[in-house]
């Protein structure tokens, strides 16, 4: 009985199915005004009746005709980004089957057409691969992967079972973001993200050894006393300065809540603070993490512990907020107790306004006189496309010169920033992360820390 109740609940009617009977009703509608089709037609019948007998022994007759499994390339999804996901499916029939795969993806994907047709022969195996983006960070539940199977040749019948078990990932910030900058490093091909090449002015004051003078070498570094004792000429050699704090800000008010291509500021801003705290690993410095709002939620002192770069993932991962006001002196009285150290802040914040960055000023200018600030802010990249589309009607000339106004402020908050001597980064989001890693390169290479 239970079987029964089973197979009950597997059988699906293929679109063939409906084909044929329309075709059986129409056969003994028209039979009553042509008696000559009424044969034919219970000859269609009984064949249909029995083809459908066939179908279902062969169908069910199997426990499990069909194996699926479901698999990422990592045990967690990167925020942002194209994460693929692979499906293998086998065939232990042994006839070819129609196969149609509906995998239940996370609710956060909003994936509601997902499908996927093909086609086995006896014991064949294939994969498939998809891509997902996730857009916010937390943990991605995975329901059932849903087979639809049919036998290639009638296709009346379908057998509808499920397979691969529910499981869970997790959404960090951009970690893949930080093996493709890592690769393009290796292979000195950073130029085609975006990084710029910055002039070295001068040199470094950090001693690193005493060489031989060789063709090429600055003259003004030549040691006159060793060059003495070795009656040959001798140079210092000297090296970017390391183990130098660099901490990323975070400001997770609610002026961060603003969307762009389908994720918050904030997470963009997440995603750039994972990358600068990993190249600032490789060069030698000492990364940290800040995040506040209203108060501050996450502190992770700089170091170059072995463990440095997992905390900086966690605590990135776990930064939540309610998207409230951001408190700068609170900011202002943290940063003065806890970092005692001159250290390289780079603060990611959003000003849409002069008025917003005036009440903020005097913590900003308060914070600068210690340590070395840059604050990271975004273009309305909506205002762009409507400055540069021409106006058509007044109501669209009122629109631009809004914008322009908008659009103004905006230049002159990095103005007003530099009156102060505050360097600043003014980006779209899209191009957050590569003009963060730029101007903490171009500081590193001025030796400006």
């Amino acid at each position: 009985m239970n079987n029964l109740i089973k197979i009950y609940r597997q059988i699906r009617f293929g679109q063939r199915f409906y084909a044929a009977l329309t075709a059986l009703i129409l056969l003994l509608v028209f039979s009553y005004s042509f008696p000559v089709l009424y044969e034919p037609a219970i000859s269609f019948l009984y064949v249909f009746l029995l083809g459908l007998l066939v179908e279902t022994f062969l169908l069910f007759r199997h426990e499990t005709p069909l194996t699926g499994n479901r698999h990422a390339h990592y045990s967690k999804l990167s925020n942002g980004d194209e994460n693929e996901v692979v499906l293998t499916i086998e065939n232990f029939y042994s006839f070819p089957v129609n196969v149609s795969i509906i995998d239940e993806l996370p609710f956060q994907l909003q994936e509601r057409n997902f499908l996927i047709t093909t086609w086995l022969k006896p014991a064949q195996q294939k994969s498939f691969s998809y891509k997902v983006r996730p857009v916010e960070r937390g943990e991605y539940h995975f329901g059932k992967l849903n087979l639809v199977v049919g036998i290639r040749v009638t296709g009346f019948l379908l057998r509808h079972f499920t397979t691969a078990e529910n499981f869970k990932m997790a959404c960090y910030p951009s970690f893949l973001k930080l093996r493709q900058y890592e690769l393009m490093a290796i292979s000195n091909r950073l130029t085609e993200l975006g990084i710029k090449k910055v002039r070295r002015i001068g040199h470094s004051t950090e001693f690193e050894q005493i060489k031989e003078y060789v063709t090429g070498d600055d003259v003004r570094t030549i040691n006159w006393k060793a060059t003495a004792r070795r009656v040959s000429l001798m140079v210092n050699h000297y090296r970017e300065e390391r183990a130098q704090n660099v901490y990323s800000v975070v400001d997770m008010g609610r002026i961060m809540k603003m969307p762009f291509e389908k994720m918050t500021l904030l997470d963009y801003a997440i995603n750039a603070s994972l990358v600068i705290g990993h190249v600032a690993w490789i060069k030698q410095d000492k990364p940290g993490l800040i995040c506040f709002s209203d108060k501050v939620n996450i502190h992770i002192g700089a170091d170059r512990k072995g463990n440095q770069l997992l905390r900086l993932q966690e605590g990135l991962y776990n930064a939540s907020t309610d998207f409230g006001e951001s408190n700068y002196e609170k900011l202002l009285s943290h940063i003065s107790t806890k970092i005692t150290q001159r250290s390289l802040i780079l603060l990611y914040t959003n000003f849409e306004t002069l008025n917003g960055l005036k009440r903020q000023i005097r913590y900003l200018r308060r914070i600068a006189a210690k340590h070395l600030v840059v604050v990271v802010f975004f273009e309305n990249t909506e205002l762009k496309g409507l400055l540069g589309k021409p106006a058509t009607d007044t109501l669209e000339i009122y629109e631009q010169t809004i914008a322009q106004k908008f659009d103004y402020e905006k230049r002159q908050i990095s103005r007003e920033l530099k009156q102060f001597g505050i360097m600043s980064v003014y980006t779209p989001p899209a191009n957050l992360t590569v003009n963060s890693l730029n101007k903490y390169l171009e500081i590193k290479t001025r030796g400006l820390i």
